[in-house]
């Protein structure tokens, strides 16, 4: 597994955690692993941010809200935006990975097991409603370019699949 942090100062991080993710406002930024690091230079907050997909449009709205939570607190901030190494789905913390199901989506899976899903090969996306494994694939984009969409043939709930990425 990829290590998405540098570096980030225990303060730095409590302020982190207060911002959500703009498309999935039940996580933080923090568990979303978009967050590299975060240190002061010269009394100015640094705050580096890889996106999840190229031309994320959220990242504008997180480095907005990463300035403002700052400013909330008395800092100032800088954001920039890093995209080597490349974000993946392996950086979402087991308390995202958490949140995301209990908000209704299904959880990334391993690239393996991602690409049988999205291929309709194999059922191994676990509704997020009741637990089952008896899904169908609807449609290969879901409510953002980041998910899939999803229907579970046991309670019939639709629901979205954060896709695999690494």
């Amino acid at each position: 597994m990829t290590e998405q942090l540098i570096h980030i100062d225990q303060k730095l991080f409590e302020i982190l955690e207060t911002v959500s993710d703009p498309e999935i406002p039940v996580l933080s930024i923090m568990e979303m692993g978009v967050v590299r690091s975060a240190v002061i230079v010269n009394g100015i907050v640094e705050v580096e941010i890889t996106p999840t997909y190229s031309g994320c449009p959220a990242m504008d709205v997180i480095a907005d809200d990463i300035k403002l939570a700052f400013k909330q607190k008395g800092y100032e901030a800088k954001v920039n935006l890093i995209l080597s190494p490349a974000w993946t789905t392996e950086w979402i913390t087991p308390k995202g990975r958490a949140a995301l199901e209990k908000y209704g989506i299904a959880s990334p899976l391993t690239a393996e097991a991602d690409k049988e899903a999205l291929l309709g090969n194999k059922k191994v996306v676990k509704c997020p409603q009741c637990g089952s494994l008896n899904t169908k694939l609807i449609s290969q984009f879901g409510s953002t370019a980041c998910k899939a969409f999803f229907q579970c043939e046991d309670c019939l709930e639709p629901f979205d699949y954060f896709k695999c990425l690494k």
